[in-house]
This record gives C-alpha cells, structure tokens and sequence, in this order.
C-alpha cells in the first residue's frame, strides 16, 4: 500500500495556511503550488523506483522533470531527506550522488555537486540551511544545523554543529 503521508511532508508548513489561502494559492498556480508538486513527483517517483515499479517510476520522473524544467530544478530521486523546504523557484540543481540530510531548506538559486576534478560529492546533515545562492561543491561534508549564508561558496567540510559558514570560498563565522 502506498504510504500517503511520506508524500505531504515536505513544505508541511503550506497547511499553516487557512483553507482559503492555499485555494487561491492554487487557483493563480502560485509557485508554493508548483513547488510542492515538483517535491510530490519527486517522492512518488522515489517510492515507485524504490519498489520497482518501473513504468510508474519512469511516469512520476517524467512529470517531475517537465515541471522541473519551469522551475529551474534538477534533483534526482534519492537524494533528500525527509521535510525539505525550497522557497523559492530558480536553479536548484542537486548531483544525483549527493546526500542531503532530513529537515534542510533551500533558499533558492542553489548548487550541490562535485569540483569537476573528481565524482565526489557532497554529504549534508539535517537541519541544514542554504542561503541564497549557495553553492556546495566537492567531496565535503556539512554536519547538522549548520548555516550556510547567501552567495557562500563551500569547498571545505564543516565538523562543527551549529556553525555558520559565509564568504567565498566559504569560512566559519565566529
């Protein structure tokens, strides 16, 4: 049986939203609507893929990257957590053998893959938050509730918890 709630766990914070709102929300097709349909493609095509269903995989991946496509998203299956939140459309561009931890928001405009000297690609521990034209590239690894602020770009590893990283190429803020 398909589990419907895996499916409405990202951007919970929509159903914060009175009935109303999110109907005119979805009347002017708002990008919080395309948004959200982009990350319910992308989990139904997750689950079908994962449970071999190939035709429905290849249907949901399909309709994923068409509306991806409008948007300005590339993001292969498998590859997020659970509860991630885009804000905004525009460029967010995930390698397909990146990690991204449980609970991470992307602000918009943001890039995860490798240097182009090698295949290694990031991992990212929850809780993490990408500002604004972010960009993590490498073989690095970001540890939980870290912050990564508007425009950084992050080339080495973070160990530490709750670190702030701003700048380019991207430092701890102390």
């Amino acid at each position: 049986m398909l589990d419907q709630k895996k499916f409405y766990t990202d951007n919970s914070f929509f159903y914060e939203y009175s009935l109303k709102r999110r109907f005119k929300l979805f009347l002017i097709q708002d990008h919080w609507i395309l948004i959200r349909k982009y990350l319910y493609y992308l989990r139904k095509c997750e689950y079908f893929k994962n449970n071999k269903h190939k035709i429905l995989s290849i249907f949901y991946e399909w309709k994923k990257n068409k509306l991806g496509n409008k948007l300005g998203f590339y993001i292969s299956p498998n590859t997020l957590g659970k509860n991630t939140t885009i804000w905004h459309h525009g460029s967010v561009i995930i390698n397909g053998d990146s990690k991204i931890g449980d609970n991470c928001i992307f602000h918009g405009n943001n890039c995860i893959g490798n240097n182009g000297k090698d295949n290694k690609t990031p991992i990212i521990h929850d809780n993490v938050e990408l500002g604004f034209g972010a960009i993590v590239i490498g073989g690095v690894e970001i540890a939980d509730n870290v912050v990564i602020g508007a425009g950084a770009v992050v080339t080495k590893s973070c160990y530490k918890k709750g670190a702030v990283l701003v700048g380019v190429p991207a430092k701890e803020k102390k």
